[in-house]
């Protein structure tokens, strides 16, 4: 049955692409966005899959930020999406509100990344390549997925291919400037993200993609601040239901004798979302419906006896 529901914008989690190409400043633009949105070095967690290189900038400062040492996990060849799959699963039982994937190219055109599976096993069925994207598709969804459902913040870098080009100097000569193309991962990801940031090699960024209208037509260096204004913009919508709440609606779920893996499929049908993803104006309305079902059913028990 089709279910037509108010649109409501709720507390979320950044979601947040960055694209440049080398040498942009994607590491350091994502280090200290993801300082400002957490207030805590402990808290930002980084997967690097760059030769070890996002360890160059402990110990430093930065755009006039100390930059201590901070949680990371190395990720080595072969660069499977299962790989980044463990990684985010284990900052997350770590603690850490700020992940960031240091790069997520590798996951696809890296060595043993998604292209490079796909050509082995297209080979392996005698270069059926429409077969081979029928295995590797559902790998790089479960990534994808993996990132979405993640409750802690995602910074995701990517290598954008790279061209020059030819412009003139304030002496009228023409000098060659390099510039990023598109990113290097499956064509359409960046629809997945709140954010999708572009950097110039002069480390300057702006937005593909703007789902907050924050930074939709500026031409600005990422820094902590920038970090602090996408965290108020999330922060801004309704609330989550709370734990108190919704331990009170699932011991409440459980006493009128339904299946507590049944719960999601409810809140989904009434809300549009699992339990643990409404809103706490729509936690309390649900609990006050299963306190009058409650009610209901003593008042049927007692006439029956």
């Amino acid at each position: 049955m089709v279910q037509i529901r108010k649109a409501q914008r709720k507390v979320t989690k950044a979601r947040v692409g960055i694209s440049g190409p080398s040498g942009s400043g994607k590491t350091l633009s994502a280090l200290l966005m993801a300082y400002g949105m957490t207030g805590d070095w402990d808290k930002v967690g980084l997967i690097d899959t760059e030769n070890k290189s996002a360890d160059l900038y402990a110990e430093t400062v930065k755009a006039g930020v100390h930059i201590p040492e901070f949680p990371k996990i190395d990720i080595e060849p072969p660069y499977t999406t299962e790989k980044y799959i463990e990684a985010l699963k284990a900052f997350e039982d770590y603690g850490v509100e700020a992940i960031i994937v240091d790069s997520l190219s590798h996951a696809w055109a890296g060595e043993g990344g998604i292209l490079e599976q796909k050509d082995q096993v297209a080979k392996a069925k005698g270069g059926n390549s429409y077969t081979a994207w029928g295995e590797m598709t559902p790998k790089q969804n479960k990534f994808v997925e993996a990132i979405l459902k993640s409750k802690c913040h995602i910074y995701a870098t990517m290598r954008s291919k790279t061209e020059y080009i030819l412009e003139q100097n304030d002496r009228g000569k023409q000098v060659p400037r390099k510039v990023g193309m598109a990113p290097v991962q499956r064509d359409g990801l960046e629809y997945e993200f709140t954010l999708v940031f572009d950097l110039t090699a002069d480390h300057m960024a702006t937005v593909s993609k703007d789902r907050t209208g924050l930074f939709d037509g500026q031409y600005f260096i990422p820094t902590v601040d920038t970090g602090k204004q996408l965290l108020e913009w999330l922060e801004s919508g309704e609330k989550l239901i709370s734990k108190d709440m919704l331990v009170k609606i699932s011991t409440k779920w459980i006493e009128l004798g339904q299946n507590p893996e049944h719960i999601d499929a409810q809140t989904k049908k009434l809300y549009g979302s699992e339990l643990g993803a409404i809103t706490e104006k729509q936690a309390e309305a649900f609990l006050q419906t299963l306190i009058d079902a409650m009610k209901a059913k003593q008042e049927t028990e007692q006439k029956g006896a």
